[in-house]
């Protein structure tokens, strides 16, 4: 049996598929709107093409489109206000 990769988000671990986005995984694990100010989240998830830039987190150290950007094992990905 084998176990599906993960990335750490805001120090949960979320197991991705194979070419899935960030956002796909953590839209997937239910960990969209958990992050932002006020309790609300740490990305949302609208376009889905990198446009809108409402899915911006930090992953490993840098700003990203959540949409667009590959989910990779062992990557630390962080709310941008958290």
């Amino acid at each position: 049996m084998s176990t599906r990769p993960s990335f750490d988000w805001n120090g949960a671990a979320i197991a991705f598929r194979d070419g899935e986005t960030l956002a796909a995984a953590l839209l997937r694990a239910g960990a969209d709107r958990a992050g932002q100010p006020g309790g609300e989240a740490g990305f949302a998830y609208f376009c889905g093409i990198g446009m809108c830039q409402s899915c911006v987190v930090v992953c490993d150290g840098r700003l990203v489109e959540a949409c667009t950007t590959p989910a990779t094992a062992g990557a630390v990905v962080r709310s941008r206000y958290g």
